[in-house]
């Protein structure tokens, strides 16, 4: 959802995780698509796969999991959705925008 969201409001941006799925939930892809953003081009990566030396931050989304070998520059500190109800994704969706919201006004402050 982060990626989808991101990419909608002009940020550069991949999502990765320590142990990605088999393909993107669901409910995700439900919450996403009500926006009106396709999402169903992405799939799940491990970050095993990502260049994390060509973003400029790298956020986890905190889920309680430890990425020892990436510095992270913030740590949202949300609870992963995966298996809970659509209104629990919608609740992170408007978390994830949120944070986007003020990780751009940040980047205009600058």
């Amino acid at each position: 959802m982060a990626e989808s969201l991101a990419k909608d409001m002009g940020f550069e941006a991949q999502s990765a995780g320590t142990n990605p799925g088999q393909k993107i939930a669901k409910n995700a892809i439900l919450v996403i698509e009500e926006l009106g953003i396709e999402i169903k081009n992405q799939y799940p990566k491990s970050i095993d796969n990502i260049n994390a030396e060509s973003f400029n931050k790298i956020i986890s989304m905190g889920c309680g999991v430890k990425c020892p070998n990436l510095v992270i520059s913030e740590d949202w500190g949300l609870e992963d959705p995966f298996g809970k109800s659509i209104d629990f994704y919608r609740k992170t969706r408007k978390k994830i925008q949120s944070l986007l919201q003020q990780l751009s006004q940040t980047q205009t402050d600058a």
